[in-house]
């Protein structure tokens, strides 16, 4: 259980790495409308990205308002900072009551939300929500 969980901590830390790195190489613009960084910029997947993780991909999971979007889960800002192995019982169906009560078409945004607010997806929820993620994507890229 340790050596997944490091693997998973690993990737996620390479994720960020290439985000800043790719962050970094963006040119900050300076147009004449008073816009300037503040104007979106449609999202395009890193190359190397493989779009397989939550961090990154779903038109992405990182490049996000920094503020969270709540999904009637604001109970869930209690596990903020806990790692998933320490959640009780009761913490962790509380996660689960709330992923059972998303919309498919939520669960990336919801993702993107948790990630803001550091609260971290116990390990069944969190692959349920990437196999989830993966198909949107699919369908989205068909």
């Amino acid at each position: 259980m340790i050596p997944l969980l490091l693997f998973i901590l690993l990737g996620v830390l390479v994720l960020v790495a290439t985000e800043i790195h790719e962050r970094r190489k963006q040119p900050v613009s300076s147009d004449k409308t008073g816009e300037g960084a503040s104007a979106q910029k449609p999202y395009v997947r890193p190359e190397g990205c493989c779009g397989e993780h939550l961090v990154c991909e779903r038109e992405t999971l990182l490049q996000t308002s920094p503020v969270p979007e709540y999904y009637d889960d604001e109970e869930l800002d209690s596990l903020a900072g806990i790692s998933p192995e320490n959640y009780t019982d009761e913490q962790e169906e509380a996660v689960r009551a709330v992923f059972s009560s998303l919309q498919e078409s939520d669960v990336p945004g919801w993702c993107r939300s948790l990630q803001l607010r550091n609260i971290a997806l116990p390990a069944d929820v969190r692959e349920e929500a990437l196999m989830i993620v993966r198909e949107l994507r699919s369908q989205n890229h068909a």
